[in-house]
């Protein structure tokens, strides 16, 4: 299923295995060129940990579990994925775009930021030493992982919305080893996951649209 937006692409991938969609984003980016348009790929996994390119092996702390683990070509460190997390991936053309990849984090920040204040909840970001992501009373809330390829955006943000968080302790999220995640059920027990998954959408395409030149 998917939406045509703003000279976006907005795919709605339902619930499907990381490794299933990590292949076909790769694909997409290698296949594509200047003319292809950019998508957002909005979808949740079932149960995995994955390891960022600066992953190490001391971060995973528990190994008697069934969860699988895999490498990505992403920037960051270990994290954990599940059903009840909105993944967002963002298949960008920055160079066409006329945007840098620090813009495009702290688009990914703000966009966040502003739908966690839309529904009463005050978020921080850049805590730990600047590691990116979004964070409420010192836990974190979202993740933000990256790649560029050419000038092509992979991956995305991670927020936790209504999931089982009990895998996170199995590793140092992140690859710190004081940080607890939170989710928004946490702080508002009746969120559903539509309803954040709209925001999300509707505030990264505004937030796009104002700082590149398409």
């Amino acid at each position: 299923m998917y939406n045509y937006k703003n000279n976006l692409f907005i795919r709605y991938l339902g619930i499907e295995p990381w490794i299933l969609t990590y292949k076909k984003m790769n694909d997409f980016t290698q296949q594509r060129n200047n003319s292809t348009l950019d998508e957002i790929w909005m979808v949740e996994h079932t149960p995995v940990f994955t390891q960022g390119r600066t992953s190490k092996k001391e971060d995973i702390l528990y190994f008697n579990h069934k969860i699988p683990i895999f490498y990505s070509n992403r920037g960051g460190k270990i994290t954990y994925h599940a059903p009840g997390q909105q993944l967002m991936y963002v298949l960008i053309n920055l160079k066409k775009r006329n945007i840098n990849i620090r813009s495009l984090v702290l688009i990914l920040e703000k966009t966040i930021i502003n739908i966690l204040f839309y529904i009463g909840i005050k978020a921080d970001k850049l805590l730990y030493n600047y590691n990116p992501g979004v964070y409420v009373y010192n836990k974190k809330i979202a993740s933000i992982g990256l790649k560029i390829s050419r000038g092509y955006s992979l991956h995305g943000i991670a927020i936790n919305v209504d999931m089982d968080l009990l895998p996170f302790s199995y590793i140092n999220p992140c690859g710190l080893s004081q940080l607890k995640m939170i989710q928004i059920k946490d702080l508002i027990p009746s969120v559903k996951i539509s309803i954040i998954k709209n925001l999300i959408i509707n505030e990264f395409m505004k937030l796009l649209k104002k700082n590149s030149k398409i």
